[in-house]
């Protein structure tokens, strides 16, 4: 296992930040569901999935090969930082929450299980690839 590049990891991390957080806020303005929290962190479950995959990619695409349950904490750990200081401040906040109401949230943590989940698999089917491929 080689160790994590940090600068690839923040600029994989920050990739797929903005995806998801395009997808969740984005959610809030096509209405489907009754409950627009909920709303959000379904579609942001559903869209954190080729969010983390496309940040994998731009990491491992340099030749990186960091065990992606590593690369997808790492990510996660970046996620949770500009959480801390955009999402929450910027779209949270002036909603009624709060920092401890967002990083407590069972729903959060589940996202960032799939997250993690997400960026490993994507490195164990690349891995299987291109073992396939050099035989």
């Amino acid at each position: 296992m080689k160790s994590l590049k940090v600068k690839s990891v923040l600029v994989a991390g920050f990739i797929a930040y903005i995806f998801g957080v395009s997808a969740f806020v984005g959610s809030f303005y096509v209405p489907f569901l009754p409950v627009p929290d909920v709303q959000a962190n379904l579609v942001l479950s559903i869209a954190i999935l080729p969010a983390a995959m496309l940040g994998a990619r731009s990491y491992y695409r340099k030749g990186h090969s960091t065990n992606g349950f590593l690369l997808g904490a790492a990510m996660f750990f970046v996620a949770m930082i500009l959480d801390a200081v955009i999402t929450v401040p910027l779209f949270i906040i002036p909603a009624g929450g709060n920092h401890i109401a967002f990083f407590t949230d069972p729903g959060f943590w589940i996202i960032g299980l799939e997250y993690v989940l997400a960026v490993a698999i994507y490195w164990r089917l690349t891995k299987a690839v291109n073992t396939q491929a050099a035989q």
